[in-house]
């Protein structure tokens, strides 16, 4: 780089120096903290005073009796999440495509992204009043002669409630990203398939889904990073001590532990075996996603 050019450059490198010292001072200094995993913590002696135990915080952790419950808990309500994450946004724009009036295609497009901008601290008191034993859903299966299911309540349903609530709030947005590829398919080639005779089901198998492959290839990739994120803000508004077994994940694990009960040391180390978990597994989908679909950050 010439000095002209770098000259030339060097306002807008100090336009990055607010944001590189906020990411310094919150993101990377609290980073220190890591250490509270290998000590037993206490808060009025610091890091310096505190013992340090090694890998003791672990293998505590490794060795409660409901840890692998947890761990099952986390992977199977964030896999499920991942899965109807990408199959129901993918239809519903799919479906939308085929809307030949503008204005009620956009007016179903506001509709249902509209849910991504509330807060689970808003959805879950709708939620709790919706789902309750008493609740509107609960009064919709009684006209057909069902008795009434505590969706918040039963283990057994509580991980379905999780999926299908936070897939209804965020589908919407999922939505919006497969629409945006359908744009960019060639129309000529929809022209070629209705001269050769093709149906509109036709059309979609061998123009539409192809074309847009690559950008489910890519959200798919891109989506295994967040195996061991099952969603704290939307468990933690909506369980109770009722459905522990089913719905406790590893945030909320950490929360209780932490917070309430004051174990700052086998909290953290909860926190960074989450943490190093996955990073290990975000490489990983941006490697699968620069290998099969050329998606690069750099």
């Amino acid at each position: 780089m010439t000095f002209k050019k770098w000259r030339h450059e060097l306002p807008l490198h100090f336009m990055l120096l607010p944001a590189l010292a906020v990411l310094a001072v919150f993101s990377y200094w609290p980073m220190v903290g890591i250490v509270i995993a290998f000590q037993k913590f206490y808060p009025n002696k610091g890091f310096f005073g505190s013992e340090w135990v090694g890998l003791d915080n672990f293998l505590y952790v490794y060795h409660l009796p409901g840890i692998s419950q947890i761990l099952y808990n986390t992977i199977f309500i964030a896999v499920m999440k991942i899965i109807a994450g990408l199959v129901v946004p993918l239809t519903v724009a799919l479906l939308l495509n085929e809307l030949a009036r503008e204005r009620i295609k956009r007016m179903i497009q506001t509709l249902i992204y509209l849910p991504h901008f509330l807060s689970w601290v808003i959805l879950g008191g709708v939620l709790i009043d919706v789902l309750s034993l008493k609740g509107i859903l609960n009064q919709l299966l009684g006209w057909f002669g069902i008795d009434p299911i505590y969706f918040l309540g039963d283990n057994h349903w509580f991980p379905y409630v999780l999926v299908i609530t936070d897939t209804w709030k965020d589908f919407g947005f999922g939505t919006i990203v497969y629409l945006a590829a359908l744009t960019g398919i060639d129309q000529s080639l929809y022209e070629a398939a209705e001269i050769d005779g093709a149906s509109r089901w036709r059309q979609t198998l061998n123009i539409t889904i192809p074309g847009i492959l690559p950008v489910v290839v890519l959200m798919t990739t891109l989506s295994l990073g967040n195996v061991l994120n099952a969603g704290f803000d939307q468990v933690f508004n909506l369980y109770s001590p009722q459905v522990y077994e089913s719905g406790d994940i590893i945030d909320t694990f950490v929360y209780r532990i932490g917070l309430i009960d004051a174990q700052y040391s086998v909290a953290t180390a909860v926190g960074l075996f989450k943490s190093v978990v996955s990073l290990l597994l975000i490489s990983s989908s941006y490697l699968l996603a620069y290998r099969f679909a050329g998606y690069r950050i750099f």
